[in-house]
């Protein structure tokens, strides 16, 4: 069985404790892998040559950052298949089709990146004073940790290191210990690629024993975490201690609206692909989905004939639709949800039966009471209700009845209502003619309440991890 160690300073080193941990496949729950497991002295070690690195990178033109990002974009569209097809099907659970969207993305992600160096743009303003004159400069952070997620450990990996490198910031990644395989191996591109030795290291491990510390390491100047809404809450709350600069996308949990001038059968369509893509192991799957009476039951009725034509089983094959949950204590988490709406009185459409080991059938609850955890708790799983509403305005107050604003989506010919919908929902983003799981490199992905703090993707990163300094001049000797 092969041992990973950790990068730091440029070099694979062992953990200071000696320890390593058991990556298990989630398609067969089994030992994949050992991973070092690292510990507070060794994300101490991780930041300091951070610190060390930034001031090398930072330094340099950024058309040399530019070229950088740009080589280790071509590295992965090289060797994509060899470096990381196989550790997003086994460590994830993904399907190929996935995995394959996944390096695709993470290309197109390192590119949009690369070109974001050259545009750091400043400003200036107009001083009452004549003889002065005012600019406004963007200057990177420092230290940025990264906190990664399992869903989509290359791609959302590669979005939240990628804009502050580019930015000028030096990273020390900390990925899920679900998926540190991909981590590890994404770390290895950006040095091969020629990021400075100190600039970025991969500490692998568990939250408390090496997160924490780095969210509390006074010389890390910004949080960037992609994750669950609790842990959100817990770094922003400690990075509020020291004044620190955070950038959070939390969870969700999407409403779809379904308006009666849709096609059912087309929408059953688009709704399932919003919730099915990899498990409903999204934060922007469409799991609530409301519906104009007009249609309710021919709607429903095709979803239920979606769902029950959904082919899983081998990851590798290219119809299969997706596969396994990261864990047992997922499916058990999703499994509670069913069954505490179905106790409320709501009814099962179709699903609620494990397959094989983690893989979870595609489940519809129908009609569940508003208070029940399938509908406030991010599921992350398999599993989508749907409530029947009598027009738009109760479609969108359906649609806000919820802790979380991350993503929307309406799917309806009206251009009218499309826009009052798309207006009047509170979500970072809201899609019509299209199921609410959308992402594009260049747009600002993030939420309103529970669903986290600032913006990922495109300029918005570049900025997110910038700091604003104003300098003034004098034209007249003082």
């Amino acid at each position: 069985m092969q041992q990973y160690d950790l990068i730091i300073g440029g070099e694979t080193v062992a953990p200071a404790s000696g320890e390593y941990f058991e990556v298990f496949a989630p398609a067969t729950e089994s030992v994949m892998a050992l991973v070092a497991r690292a510990s507070a002295a060794d994300a101490e070690k991780a930041v300091a040559c951070a610190r060390r690195g930034f001031n090398t990178w930072a330094a340099l033109a950024p058309r040399e950052r530019e070229a950088c990002l740009l080589r280790a974009a071509d590295i992965i569209a090289a060797e994509g298949q060899q470096r990381f097809l196989e550790n997003l099907i086994d460590e994830s659970g993904s399907v190929i089709a996935k995995a394959r969207g996944e390096i695709a993305y993470s290309v197109d992600l390192l590119r949009t990146a690369a070109g974001e160096a050259r545009r750091l743009y400043g400003d200036t303003f107009p001083n009452d004073s004549p003889d002065r004159m005012s600019m406004v400069f963007r200057e990177p952070m420092g230290v940025v940790a990264v906190i990664s997620p399992y869903n989509a450990p290359l791609s959302l990996l590669t979005k939240m290191a990628a804009f502050p490198i580019a930015a000028g910031n030096a990273v020390v990644i900390k990925p899920s210990e679900e998926t540190p395989l991909t981590a590890l191996a994404l770390g290895q591109v950006l040095l091969d690629a020629g990021m400075p030795a100190d600039a970025v290291s991969v500490v692998t491990g568990f939250g408390a024993e090496c997160g924490a510390p780095l969210v509390d390491s006074p010389d890390v100047d910004c949080i960037a975490l992609t994750g669950s809404t609790n842990t959100g809450v817990a770094i922003g709350a400690e990075s509020m201690k020291h004044m620190r600069r955070c950038q959070l996308e939390l969870g969700g949990k999407s409403a779809l609206l379904v308006l009666r001038d849709a096609d059912p059968k087309r929408a059953a369509e688009v709704a399932a692909q919003g919730i099915f893509t990899h498990a409903g192991q999204i934060c922007m799957a469409n799991s609530r989905i409301v519906v104009e009476r007009d249609i309710y039951d021919d709607f429903v009725a095709a979803l239920k004939a979606n769902c029950e034509a959904i082919k899983l089983g081998d990851l590798r094959a290219d119809d299969t639709r997706y596969g396994p949950l990261i864990n047992r204590a997922s499916l058990e988490k999703v499994q509670s949800h069913i069954r505490g709406a179905l106790d409320a009185g709501a009814t099962l459409l179709t699903g609620g039966e494990v397959v094989q080991g983690l893989v979870l059938q595609p489940t519809v609850v129908l009609n569940p009471a508003r208070d029940t955890a399938i509908w406030r708790e991010e599921s992350f799983g398999p599993l989508a209700s749907i409530v029947a509403v009598d027009n738009l305005e109760e479609a969108i107050d359906v649609a806000n009845d919820s802790d979380f604003g991350l993503s929307a989506a309406v799917l309806t010919h009206n251009v009218q209502w499309g826009f009052k919908a798309a207006r009047s929902i509170r979500a970072g983003s809201v899609h019509i003619g299209m199921h609410a799981f959308q992402s594009n490199a260049l747009a600002p992905i993030g939420g309103h309440g529970m669903s986290g703090i600032g913006r990922s993707g495109g300029k918005y990163s570049t900025e997110e991890f910038t700091e604003l300094k104003w300098i003034s001049l004098s034209l007249e000797d003082q």
